[in-house]
């Protein structure tokens, strides 16, 4: 996934961000499998644990059945056809979440040769924050953030200031 280029602006904001609200006593059940980002969250003192690469629309077990204190899910919404199903099944009572933020000027994103690598929801902020809502969780801390890349044209240009992922913290509603 990262062969050509690697996101460390955004892995950089994310890291800091979850150790602004996160200590690394707790356990972190990191939705998805062990990727370039749970490495860095395991080389800054973080326990993780990841999903084994299961269907997560059809089978929330691992869910239920690992024991963890925090949940995590970096940029992994947007390819699930069912995230409200996930939000229900989390046993935590923190979580972090960030999604690329649906641009105006860019289409959904696709790979024609990788079936998990596309995206089925393109999320506004406030579409994300109306989801956790209705399952039960009150956002604590949220921000958004650009992820400028080096190429020339309108778009690219664009990317330099119009906010590229959106992150929040938020905490279970008992």
């Amino acid at each position: 996934m990262y062969e050509k280029t690697f996101p460390n602006k955004r892995f950089k904001h994310t890291l800091e961000f979850l150790q602004k609200h996160i200590t690394t006593s707790e356990t972190i059940f990191d939705l998805g499998v062990p990727n370039p980002f749970s490495k860095i969250m395991i080389e800054n003192g973080y326990t993780v644990k990841n999903t084994s690469g299961e269907d997560l629309d059809n089978n929330q077990t691992a869910l239920q059945n690992e024991d963890y204190t925090v949940f995590t899910a970096f940029e992994i919404f947007e390819h699930l056809l069912n995230p409200y199903t996930i939000l229900q099944n989390v046993k935590s009572d923190k979580l972090l979440i960030s999604i690329p933020l649906r641009l105006w000027f860019s289409p959904a994103y696709r790979s024609k040769t990788d079936m998990w690598d596309r995206h089925y929801h393109e999320f506004e902020d406030w579409q994300l924050d109306w989801l956790l809502e209705k399952t039960g969780w009150k956002i604590i801390a949220r921000e958004k953030f650009t992820h400028p890349v080096k190429k020339i044209g309108f778009r690219p240009l664009l990317r330099f200031f119009t906010p590229r992922y959106y992150i929040v913290y938020a905490e279970k509603i008992k």
